[in-house]
C-alpha cells in the first residue's frame, strides 16, 4: 500500500541502449527525475541505492554493427564510456552503473531463467516464424519492418509502431520485410521459451489495484493491457547476440541452444539485479544485494518512459512474482515523451540535443534546470532553446542568482563578511521565517508524489521569496536610518541562501556546492552517493531553520549564473539539423508549405554569390560542424555549415556553391562563419548544396 513504511529504497532508470550518445529525451523520460528524487532521499538521510547501466544486448545493437559492418562489441564498447561520461559530467549520482556484457550479469539473467524454467513457469513452443532467406538467420522483432496494422503507418517495427505506440509481433505486421537485406521473408519451424503472461493476469491486477497513487498514464496503459487480456510473450530469440540460453536448460527440453539467445525484455531489467549485485561485491559485501530485492523493508522505484511501461509494470513484475525471491515496484513513475521546438525527436535527422555536445557549451546545472521545469511528467512536453534561455535568465540568473547575488554583496559591503545578529525582529522578518519552515516539507510532499516539477517550482518560490522580501524591506535604506533594521534583513537573507544550499541541491549540485562554499556552509549531509550520512550533520530536514549563527565569516561571492546571449542560442539552433516533417509524423510525406509572399524589395536585401569550396574539413569536437574555404573571386570567406552529420569534407571541397555573402559573421567553437551556403532538403531531411557553373563571384539574381 501506498502508505506503507519502508526501511530503504532501490531506485532503477530505464537501462539505455549502448548504440548511441544520450540525448535530451533520455534525460527527461529516465534519467534527470530519479537523479532528483534519489539526491532528495539521500539529503533525508535514507538508505537508498540507485542502479543503471548500459543495455548492451538486444536487436538494436546487432543492427548498427551490421549496418557499420563491426561486432556488437565494438559497438558497445564504444558508447558505453561515452554514456558513463555524460551522465558523470551531468552530475548523474548513480551509486552503481553497470553493463549487461559483465559476466555478473550473464550469471543472473542465466540463473534467473533456470529458476523459472525449473518451476515450469515457461511454455515451450515450436512454431513457424520470419526467415530471411538471403542473411540466413530468423528475423528478430527489430529486423523485421512492414505496415502496422493499427495506424497504417509503413516502416512500423516487428515488436512496436514508433508511430502510434503499439506492441506488435512480427507476424501482425502487414508486407513485412527485411530490415537486414529487405528481402520479403519466409515462414520456417524453430522452438522458443514463452512466459505465459495471461497466467498472471489475476494476480497483476489484484497487486495494481493496490496502488491507486501510481500515473494515471501509467495505469491507463495498463488497464488497456488487461482489457485486451495478456497473452504469451516469447522471451527467447534465434539471434548472434545476447545472454545464451542456459544449454542445461536447453538440453533438458531437447532443444539446441547453439543460437538461442534470451529476449532482450527478459533480460534488461535484470541487469537492476546484476548492478546491485556489483555494487554489493564493490562494497565489499557481496552478499549485501539481497536486502535490496528480497526484503519486504525495500521500496523499488523504476523511472523509465512511457515506452517501457508494459515491460516494467507486467512483464517484469510477472518475471518476479514467478520467481518468488524478489519484491515488485512500489511505483513506475513513467513519463511521457519530449519533443524539441514542437518536433518528435529524430537521431536519424540529427534533430535531437546530444548531452555531450552540450556539455561544451554550457554547465550541466543550467541543463538540469531547464528540464526539470519542462519534464513530460503527464503529457508529451516541448524543449525549445529560446525556452531554455528563458528559464536561465529570467529564473535562474533574475532570481536565484540576484537573490544571492544582492545578499552577499550587501553582506560584504555594510557588515564585513559576517552574518549579522537578529535582534528584535519585525512582523516581516518573522513571518518570512516561519514561511521558510514549511519550505522542506512543501518541496517534500511534491518529491514524494514524484511531481517533480512541483518540487522544482516550489524550490525557486523560496528564492522569490527572499526577492520579495529584501525590496520590500529595503536595507539599502534601513541601513542608514535603522541599521539594526537593515542588519535583521541580512540576517534573514542569509538564512534563506543557506537552505537554498541544501534545498536546491537536487536540482543544481554544482551550484548549491559553489554557494555553500561562498557561505561557508559546512556539514551539510551529501546528496551524492557513496557518503556517510552522519549524525548530526545538516539534512533536508533542518533546511526549514536558521543554519548560519551570528557573527559566521561568509566566504568569498560569486556570481552563481550568467545570462546567455542570442547569438549562443543561434548557435545551437544552427546545430540542429532537420526535424520530422509534420505530415509524415503523421504517417506522410507532403511538401513543406510555401512560407508567406514577400515584396521584391525584401528578396533584393540578399547578396547571394558563387563561391568554390577550395578547402573543407571538420572542426574539432564539433560533430555537426564543418570548416569551409570559400573562393568568392574577389576575395576567400571561412564559413561554418551544419551538415557533417550529412556530408564529408569530401562531398564539399571543389565544389562551387551558393553563398549568402552579405550575412552577419557570428562565431562558433572559436572560428568566424563568414557567410552561409545554400541547402536544398529534400522531405525525408537529406540536404544538398545548391550548386552552378557561374564563376567565382558571380551575382546570383
Amino acid at each position: 500500500m501506498p502508505d506503507k513504511p519502508f526501511d530503504r529504497i532501490l531506485v532503477t532508470s530505464a537501462l539505455p541502449y549502448a548504440n548511441g550518445p544520450i540525448h535530451v529525451g533520455h534525460l527527461a523520460g529516465a534519467y534527470l527525475p530519479a537523479d532528483l528524487y534519489c539526491r532528495y532521499q539521500r539529503l533525508k538521510g535514507r538508505d537508498l541505492v540507485n542502479v543503471c547501466g548500459s543495455d548492451e544486448m538486444g536487436v538494436a545493437i546487432l543492427m548498427r554493427a551490421i549496418a557499420e559492418d563491426t561486432t556488437p562489441q565494438e559497438i558497445v564498447d564504444r558508447y558505453h564510456p561515452q554514456i558513463v561520461e555524460s551522465f558523470e559530467r551531468f552530475g548523474m549520482s548513480f551509486d552503481y552503473y553497470g553493463r549487461t556484457t559483465s559476466a555478473v550479469h550473464r550469471e543472473t539473467s542465466q540463473d534467473f531463467f533456470r529458476t523459472l524454467a525449473g518451476k515450469g513457469v515457461f511454455n515451450l513452443r515450436t512454431e513457424k516464424q520470419l526467415y530471411d532467406p538471403e542473411a540466413e538467420i530468423f528475423l528478430a522483432d527489430r529486423f523485421v519492418r512492414g505496415t502496422c496494422p493499427v495506424c497504417g503507418y509503413e516502416d512500423a517495427y516487428g515488436d512496436q509502431c514508433e508511430r502510434c505506440g503499439s506492441s506488435l509481433s512480427p507476424a501482425e505486421l502487414l508486407n513485412p520485410r527485411s530490415a537486414l537485406t529487405n528481402a520479403t521473408p519466409e515462414l520456417r519451424e524453430t522452438t522458443h521459451w514463452y512466459l505465459p503472461l495471461g497466467d498472471f493476469q489475476p494476480r497483476l491486477e489484484t497487486w495494481i489495484e493496490t496502488h491507486p497513487e501510481w500515473k494515471a498514464n501509467v495505469l491507463g496503459q495498463i488497464r488497456s493491457w488487461f482489457t485486451d487480456g495478456l497473452k504469451d510473450r516469447a522471451i527467447t530469440r534465434d539471434v548472434p547476440w545476447g545472454v545464451p540460453v542456459p544449454p542445461d536448460v536447453a538440453e533438458a527440453a531437447g532443444v539446441e541452444a547453439e543460437g538461442k539467445v534470451i529476449y532482450v525484455w527478459f533480460d534488461a531489467p535484470i541487469g537492476y539485479i546484476s548492478a546491485t549485485r556489483e555494487w554489493a561485491q564493490q562494497q565489499g559485501d557481496p552478499d549485501r544485494w539481497k536486502t535490496y530485492w528480497q526484503d519486504d523493508g525495500t521500496k523499488l522505484i523504476h523511472f523509465i518512459g512511457k515506452d517501457n511501461i508494459v515491460f516494467h509494470s507486467l512483464m517484469f513484475p510477472a518475471m518476479l512474482m514467478a520467481h518468488g525471491d524478489y519484491v515488485v515496484p512500489e511505483n513506475v513513475p513513467a513519463n511521457e515523451f519530449l519533443n524539441i521546438a514542437g518536433s518528435k525527436l529524430s537521431t536519424s535527422r540529427n534533430w535531437a540535443i546530444w548531452l555531450h555536445e552540450y556539455l561544451e557549451d554550457f554547465s550541466p546545472d543550467l541543463l538540469r534546470y531547464a528540464l526539470a521545469t519542462m519534464l513530460p511528467e503527464t503529457k508529451d512536453a516541448d524543449f525549445s532553446w529560446h525556452e531554455f534561455q528563458q528559464r536561465v535568465n529570467s529564473e535562474l540568473a533574475d532570481v536565484l542568482g540576484n537573490f544571492v547575488n544582492r545578499t552577499m554583496t550587501f553582506a560584504h559591503r555594510f557588515f564585513d563578511g559576517q552574518v549579522p545578529a537578529l535582534e528584535n525582529p519585525s512582523e516581516a522578518d518573522q513571518e518570512v521565517l516561519a514561511q521558510l519552515a514549511q519550505f522542506p516539507a512543501t518541496i517534500s510532499t511534491a518529491y514524494e508524489a514524484f511531481r517533480i516539477r512541483e518540487a522544482v517550482f516550489e524550490t525557486m518560490n523560496l528564492a522569490r521569496l527572499g526577492n520579495k522580501y529584501f525590496n520590500d524591506t529595503e536595507p539599502w535604506h534601513t541601513r542608514k536610518n535603522d541599521p539594526q533594521a537593515a542588519a535583521n534583513t541580512l540576517h534573514v537573507c542569509l538564512q534563506l541562501c543557506a537552505s537554498l544550499a541544501v534545498l536546491m541541491a537536487p536540482v543544481l549540485p554544482f551550484s548549491a556546492e559553489t554557494l555553500r562554499r561562498m557561505l561557508r556552509l559546512d556539514g551539510v549531509r551529501s546528496s551524492a552517493p557513496g557518503e556517510d550520512a552522519g549524525e548530526g550533520k545538516i539534512g533536508w530536514d533542518e533546511a526549514g531553520q536558521p543554519l548560519l549563527a551570528a557573527g559566521h565569516a561568509l566566504g568569498e561571492a560569486a556570481i552563481l549564473f550568467t545570462k546567455i546571449e542570442d547569438e549562443q542560442i543561434e548557435a545551437q539552433m544552427e546545430n540542429l539539423g532537420a526535424p520530422a516533417p509534420q505530415a509524415e509524423q503523421a504517417g506522410t510525406k507532403p511538401f513543406e508549405p510555401l512560407n508567406d509572399q514577400i515584396e521584391y524589395g525584401d528578396f533584393a536585401k540578399l547578396d547571394l554569390r558563387v563561391g568554390r569550396v577550395t578547402a573543407a574539413e571538420q572542426v574539432p569536437k564539433a560533430d555537426k560542424l564543418l570548416r569551409l574555404e570559400v573562393d568568392l573571386g574577389f576575395e576567400q570567406r571561412q564559413i561554418l555549415a551544419g551538415v557533417a552529420k550529412q556530408m564529408t569534407p569530401e562531398d564539399l571541397a571543389g565544389r562551387k556553391v551558393v553563398v549568402v555573402a552579405n550575412l552577419k559573421p557570428r562565431t562558433l567553437f572559436g572560428l568566424e562563419s563568414q557567410g552561409m551556403l545554400l541547402m536544398a532538403e529534400d522531405r525525408d531531411g537529406r540536404l544538398a548544396p545548391l550548386t552552378t557553373d557561374g564563376e567565382e563571384g558571380a551575382v546570383i539574381r
